[in-house]
C-alpha cells in the first residue's frame, strides 16, 4: 500500500484539533480520566493488547474513547496504549491480513477504521511519527468494506461476507467513514460512496414511523424487519449525516439527523435517561448481552461527533441538558464503589446492572461527550 502523502497528512491534522470552540468542563474530564484509569487497570491485558471480557469491535470503541479523552484533556496518560493494543500492533505490522483478522465482519471493520483514525489523530496532534501506519491500515480496511456493496435490495453493504443480512449499523458506519474520509482528504471516491449509501439508506424504510432505525431488512422482501431500535443505530446515523452535510454543504441533512436524535430522546429513555430495551435495574430481569452493553455510550459519543461537525451553538444548546443528564446518571446510578461503570444508567442498580469493560467504556464516552457539550 502506498504511503499517505504529506498533503493528505496535512488535511488529516485538521481532525486532531477541536472542531468547535466549546469550553470543556474540567471537572467532568477529571471524572472521565479517573474512570479511564480504572478501566485500564481492571480490564486491559498488556500481553494480549486486548480487554479481558471484550471483543474486537468493542475494543476498537474503547481505544477510540481513550484517545477521544486524551484529545479533550491534553493529557497523555494512555499514550502507549495505541501501539501496545492488538489493533495497534496489527496496524504497525505491514504483513497483517486484515480480511482474515476481521473474519468476514463488515460492521466490526467499520468500528476499527474509526478507532484507527482517532488514534492517528492523537498521534498527529502530539507529533508522534507512526500515525501513517494507522491511516494506511484504515484505508486497507475501508477498501474491504467498499467491496461488500452490491445491488441486492437496491444497494448497501452486507453485514458480513456471508451475504445473509443487510442492516442499519453496517451501512450507517459506511456512510460515516465515507463522508468523513472525504473530509479528511482521502478522495472523491469516498464522497461518492457516502452519497450512494445515504441515498440507499434513506429509501430502505429502515427508519420507522417513530423516526428510529430498526435493526435491518428482511432479505427475502427487502423490507424493514421491525427488529429492535438499538440506541447506537440512532447515534451513528447522526454523525454520518453531519459529515455528509459538511461535505455536500447541505444543511437539510442536519434536520434528517435530528429526526432520529430527537426520537431517541422521546422513545428510548426512562426518566430522560437512555435505556436499552435489555436494561433492567432489578436482579433477575433482562440483561444486555456482550455487544449491547456498549450501545448507549456509542450514542453519546456520536452525538458529540454530530455536534463537532455541525459546529452550531443552537444545536449544541438543544442537546446540552440531555448530555448532562446522561453524565449525571452514569456517575450517580451507574458507577459502583470500585469506580467501574455498569450497564444500567436510568436507575440505581438493584442487582440488575452488570460490570464489564464494555459498560465502563460506554460510561466513559458519556462523560467525555458531556464534558464538551453538557453543562458544567
Amino acid at each position: 500500500m502506498l504511503a499517505i502523502s504529506l498533503v493528505t497528512l496535512s488535511a488529516l491534522s485538521l481532525f486532531s484539533l477541536p472542531l468547535t470552540s466549546a469550553q470543556q468542563c474540567q471537572a467532568t474530564l477529571q471524572t472521565a480520566l479517573s474512570v479511564a484509569h480504572t478501566l485500564q487497570d481492571h480490564y486491559f491485558s498488556s500481553s494480549s493488547g486486548m480487554y479481558n471480557g471484550g471483543s474486537l469491535w468493542t475494543d476498537a470503541n474503547t481505544l477510540e474513547d481513550l484517545h477521544n479523552l486524551m484529545l479533550a484533556t491534553g493529557t497523555d496518560d494512555f499514550q502507549s496504549v495505541a501501539d501496545s493494543s492488538f489493533i495497534g500492533r496489527s496496524a504497525l505490522n505491514p504483513n497483517t491480513d486484515w480480511a482474515a483478522l476481521l473474519g468476514g465482519s463488515n460492521d466490526d471493520a467499520g468500528w476499527i477504521v474509526l478507532s484507527l483514525w482517532k488514534m492517528a489523530d492523537y498521534k498527529n496532534n502530539r507529533g508522534i511519527g507512526n500515525a501513517g501506519a494507522f491511516m494506511n491500515a484504515a484505508s486497507e480496511i475501508y477498501d474491504i468494506i467498499e467491496g461488500q456493496m452490491d445491488n441486492q435490495c437496491g444497494g448497501g453493504v452486507w453485514w458480513s461476507t456471508a451475504h445473509t443480512y443487510k442492516n442499519a449499523i453496517t451501512n450507517e458506519l459506511f456512510l460515516l467513514l465515507s463522508a468523513q474520509g472525504f473530509r479528511r482528504g482521502l478522495g472523491q471516491r469516498y464522497l461518492d460512496n457516502a452519497n450512494k449509501v445515504w441515498n440507499w439508506l434513506s429509501n430502505t424504510g429502515m427508519r420507522n414511523a417513530q423516526g428510529l432505525y430498526n435493526d435491518g431488512l428482511v432479505l427475502e422482501t427487502c423490507q424493514n424487519n421491525g427488529q429492535t431500535t438499538w440506541t447506537y443505530n440512532q447515534g451513528v446515523i447522526a454523525s454520518g449525516l453531519a459529515e455528509l452535510a459538511r461535505a455536500n454543504n447541505d444543511a437539510s441533512l442536519f434536520a434528517q439527523a435530528e429526526i432520529t436524535l430527537d426520537a431517541t430522546i422521546a422513545h428510548l429513555t426512562t426518566n430522560n435517561i437512555l435505556r436499552e430495551s435489555c436494561d433492567d435495574a432489578q436482579a433477575g430481569g433482562a440483561v444486555c448481552n456482550a455487544d449491547q452493553q456498549i450501545f448507549k455510550g456509542i450514542w453519546t459519543k456520536h452525538l458529540q461527533y454530530y455536534l463537532d461537525a455541525a459546529n452550531d451553538p443552537a444545536r449544541t444548546a438543544k442537546y446540552r441538558d440531555f448530555l448532562g443528564s446522561q453524565e449525571s446518571a452514569v456517575f450517580h446510578f451507574g458507577t459502583n464503589g470500585n469506580n467501574d461503570i455498569g450497564s444500567v444508567w436510568y436507575a440505581a442498580s438493584q442487582g440488575g446492572s452488570v460490570f464489564t469493560p464494555k459498560t465502563s467504556a460506554s460510561g466513559l464516552a458519556a462523560h467525555v461527550a458531556a464534558a464538551k457539550y453538557g453543562p458544567c
